[in-house]
């Protein structure tokens, strides 16, 4: 066996380990119905598949002895006769019992792993997700609850029917032919080895399939989700090729797991087949042998086939367990991911009175970069409560860097950033981004109405409030024009909208949240000049008295705040205001000069 090999068996059994720690946990939290499930199961199997055979075997034995006259009849068979009625009864009552508990358990557990993987992926920060398809989580959240339905239904149906069919054939039949039950256990477990070990065999085959099922979902999210890049770059043959390569893994995973399983339920039925063929012979042995009466001969076949029908289902169990687990495996790993942005078990929600914002000595590199070649090396930068601060520079100089920073997106190597002498690593993510009031370069509207969709940072507002929160944000004149007014839906990530129609709506949001600190990333990137101009004076008005950080390409967004930051390559490199750093003639001065046209006549 190859390291490979080897690697990938270990990880699948740790998979398997913790997949049924998850799926453990929120059984036990439904244990009445998890014990009504075993319980109905083993009532049903017992009185159906052993009980009633072993009342036709006394009967048989009983008609067997001597002939009973018809007005014997009612006495002599009468008890067995009601105790047929009695087992029956029970044992469909039982059956029904099974239904419901698993299906209440299915239900009750199925919500709360939904639930688990929600505030697992919700939680985890922008750094895991930037580096997933949303497709392939979307995916593997759905198999991860599905499976648990698939080894549920394993496990009650078919293991401890399997189980239970075992114990009771050898409880009824040890004392009556004891060397028949020894041959027959001695066979069985001659079949259980076999199919472990060809169980063994296709676990791995199974994460490999559900791995490639997941790949293919993230390929479809992702060709579908940038539909608009793939029809206007004619790329439609391109994205045809990817998904069918992916496509073509699943076809070849597929493959390799159906031959496996295949091979496996061909081993196991040629076990099943020498197992009749020696009890057979074994039973018309002892019949002429010993003289083993007709009754238990009955009894002896009935347990025999029906525990033989219940192993011969080993191969479709194993099966089914192996695709449970294979489809619960990545989200498995999701769930067990440390967050690389966590609160720390003893964080308290932020307090900010004022809104000073104070960055010190901040060291932070990407995971792809090396520590000594971060984006921030010993970065100080202290912004006074209420003062509204421009950050300019080339792309990559590391402005938007610096704001998920304070919205601890991701954190840090090194330092420490204050929000009114509070370091925001020892407060609660949540009440330190409640405090924030966040426009990003490009916002992204959830599939629900305008209102909803302005009102999502201040859910408890008022009709009048969303309505005057758009009118500052020059929203209202398009938002009215719309059939639907403000219950018109944005579709998917807004595609029902223009790009300044949706960065109007996101300012709206950020206008009606209220926060006491903004941070607005190229908030007016996306609208013509006119209705830039008509946003700046409704910003300015909203930043009046609030702290506020504006990362801007268009210096005019800036030039009116009380200080301009000059970043370059993560470094300060001016600081001022716009006619101060003008007066410098420095770098910033070289920018506005570019987009005011000054250097225009020079080019020429």
């Amino acid at each position: 066996m190859s390291i490979q090999t080897t690697n990938t068996t270990n990880t699948t059994k740790s998979s398997v380990a913790r997949t049924l720690r998850h799926y453990w946990r929120v059984t036990v939290a439904q244990w009445p119905m998890f014990a009504l499930a075993v319980c109905s199961t083993l009532g049903f199997i017992f009185l159906l598949s052993f009980a009633n055979p072993y009342v036709i075997g006394r009967v048989i034995d009983r008609v067997s002895a001597a002939p009973v006259a018809a007005s014997d009849i009612l006495s002599v068979f009468g008890p067995s006769i009601l105790a047929l009625v009695a087992v029956n009864a029970l044992g469909q009552l039982s059956s029904k019992l099974q239904d419901y508990s698993v299906w209440k358990l299915e239900l009750r557990a199925n919500y709360a792993l939904a639930t688990l993987a929600f505030d697992t992926l919700s939680n985890q920060s922008m750094t895991f997700h930037s580096n997933r398809f949303g497709g392939s989580l979307v995916s593997q959240t759905q198999k991860f609850i599905a499976a648990y339905s698939t080894l549920l239904e394993a496990l009650i149906y078919a293991i401890f029917a399997i189980v239970g069919s075992a114990v009771f054939t050898v409880l009824m039949l040890v004392r009556v032919v004891p060397l028949y039950v020894a041959l027959l256990l001695a066979l069985l477990v001659i079949y259980l080895i076999a199919a472990y070990y060809m169980y063994k065999r296709v676990l791995p085959l199974n994460a490999e399939a559900a791995a490639a099922s997941n790949q293919l979902s993230g390929e479809l999210s992702d060709s579908i989700t940038n539909i608009l890049s793939v029809k206007t770059y004619g790329r439609e043959h391109w994205e045809r090729e990817l998904f069918d390569a992916a496509n073509r893994e699943v076809l070849a995973a597929d493959t390799r797991r159906m031959r496996a399983s295949t091979l496996r339920g061909a081993t196991t039925s040629a076990i099943i087949v020498i197992i009749m063929t020696l009890v057979v012979i074994f039973m018309t042995g002892r019949n002429a042998w010993f003289g083993i009466s007709a009754g238990t001969l009955v009894m002896m076949f009935s347990y025999t086939n029906q525990l033989t029908m219940q192993f011969n289902r080993i191969s479709q169990v194993f099966q089914a367990i192996n695709r449970g687990f294979g489809d619960a495996h990545d989200m498995t790993l999701v769930l067990d991911e440390p967050r690389l942005v966590d609160d720390r078990p003893d964080a308290r929600p932020l307090n900010v009175r004022r809104g000073a914002i104070s960055f010190r000595h901040l060291h932070f590199a990407y995971a792809e970069q090396s520590k000594h070649n971060g984006v921030f090396e010993d970065f100080t930068l202290e912004i006074p409560a209420g003062q509204r601060v421009g950050l300019v520079g080339r792309s990559g100089s590391g402005k938007t860097t610096l704001t998920a920073l304070l919205l601890r997106l991701s954190d840090l190597q090194a330092g420490r950033i204050l929000i009114d002498g509070q370091d925001i690593a020892a407060v609660t993510q949540i009440s330190l981004r409640q405090q924030l009031g966040y426009v990003p370069q490009e916002p992204l509207l959830f599939h629900r109405s305008i209102a909803e969709n302005i009102a999502y940072g201040c859910p408890q507002a008022t009709p009048s409030a969303i309505e005057q929160a758009a009118r500052k944000a020059n929203a209202l004149d398009f938002i009215e024009a719309l059939p639907a007014g403000f219950a018109t839906l944005t579709g998917e990530r807004g595609v029902k909208l223009s790009g300044g129609q949706r960065q109007r709506i996101a300012i709206a949001r950020a206008i009606l949240a209220d926060r006491p600190i903004l941070v607005l990333d190229e908030a007016t990137s996306a609208l013509d000049s006119e209705s830039e101009k008509l946003i700046q004076e409704a910003l300015i008005r909203l930043m009046a008295g609030r702290t506020s950080i504006v990362i801007a390409h268009r210096l005019s967004t800036v030039a009116s705040l009380d200080r301009i930051i000059v970043l370059r390559d993560g470094r300060i490199v001016e600081d001022g205001s716009h006619a101060q750093l003008v007066g410098a003639e420095g770098e910033y001065a070289q920018l506005w000069s570019r987009q005011s046209g000054a250097f225009l006549g020079r080019d020429l």
